[in-house]
């Protein structure tokens, strides 16, 4: 709160309020990088996953391209990787191998490696799935990309909060946060860049974030953003456990409960707050209007998807049907949810998922 109003100088300026704010952000960042297990020099601030997603694909995309212009991803990516593939494709001649994945939405790490081309200069695979909540091998798919020379990117925003950050221990060159997964601020988010990696700046200005980054940093988020991580990670174990406890009664009341109901995703190896489904007969926003009457936030795929008519496309590439596909429901556990709310959800869905097939 203070940096709002009380020490609102710019992080970049000499004045002495300027010098509170620097000391601000760079207490953050030694904060951060002592979760990620990193440099400090390491982390780049941003507004957020999408931006950090952007500056990572197209950014070391593009300083690469001498050495290659193939991209391997997944289909089930969040549109912050995918899109930004499909641009480097469309529109600066980079070509791109897009990975099938299996029911649950991992990808096989023997098909990975078999991807990788001469040419292969940078990969991305999802660490933790947004729609459906798999995690991927990722220590294991970074191996694969190191052997043969590739760069290798994680989307780690569904993750951070509830799965390890150690990017040693992941092996990972870029991953991407986003601080209102973890009850940080909204428009804030951070990229780590392993040291060496040079990337091409997403916006031009000032030499902000060692030249990676332009533009006047975001003192309050970053502060909240490191504080929440802090928090969440002095509490992890306590966190998750209970996170996993409420997600297993949610997924076996609601499968109990409601009839032609099914679990989207891997069922032990998805992120400990994520429960998500699909609807035999059931269309999905309908379903979540209804849901939202009775006072639950709910998600039909994406929540950067919500309203959009189509098939989920992550659930359409794990082998659903358009129908299925078009029927899901993703909920989440959080800190502060109890049993009784759970419960409260398990009969609201299957009520709601009864009276809307009556309706046909």
């Amino acid at each position: 709160m203070p940096y709002f109003g009380q020490i609102y100088g710019n992080s970049s300026s000499a004045h002495w309020a300027g010098r509170e704010a620097e000391r601000a952000v760079e207490n953050a960042r030694e904060v951060m990088a002592g979760i990620f297990n990193c440099k400090p020099t390491e982390i780049v601030f941003t507004s957020g996953g999408t931006e950090s997603d952007n500056l990572a694909v197209r950014g070391a995309a593009w300083t690469q391209r001498h050495k290659g212009r193939h991209l391997i991803t997944t289909p089930v990516e969040h549109s912050a990787v995918g899109q930004t593939v499909s641009q480097l494709v469309a529109r600066m001649d980079f070509e791109s191998t897009v990975l099938p994945v299996d029911r649950h939405g991992q990808v096989d790490i023997e098909e990975f490696a078999g991807a990788i081309r001469t040419d292969t200069v940078l990969a991305s695979v999802v660490y933790a799935n947004n729609e459906v909540g798999t995690i991927n091998p990722i220590p294991r798919l970074a191996e694969a990309a190191h052997e043969r020379g590739v760069l290798f990117h994680t989307d780690a925003v569904q993750a951070a909060g509830q799965l390890t950050l150690d990017v040693q221990v992941l092996g990972v060159d870029m991953l991407s946060i986003s601080a209102h997964k973890f009850y940080g601020p909204k428009g804030v988010g951070a990229l780590f860049v392993r040291e060496g990696i040079d990337l091409l700046p997403a916006q031009s200005g000032g030499n902000h974030e060692e030249g990676r980054r332009a533009g006047t940093l975001n003192t309050p988020g970053i502060v909240g953003m490191a504080k929440a991580l802090e928090l969440v990670y002095s509490e992890l174990e306590a966190r998750t456990a209970h996170y996993r406890r409420l997600r297993d009664r949610l997924v076996d009341g609601i499968l109990s409960r409601v009839p032609g109901s099914h679990l989207t995703g891997h069922r032990e190896q998805r992120s400990p707050s994520h429960a998500s489904f699909v609807f035999e007969g059931v269309e999905g926003n309908m379903l979540l209007m209804h849901l939202d009457i009775k006072g639950i936030a709910a998600s039909s795929a994406s929540a950067c998807k919500t309203g959009n008519p189509e098939p989920s496309g992550v659930l359409l590439a794990m082998g659903y049907t358009p129908e299925l596909a078009s029927s899901s429901l993703r909920l989440s556990v959080g800190k502060d949810t109890t049993d009784e709310d759970v419960d409260y959800a398990i009969s609201a869905v299957s009520e709601v998922v009864e009276k809307l097939r009556r309706l046909g």
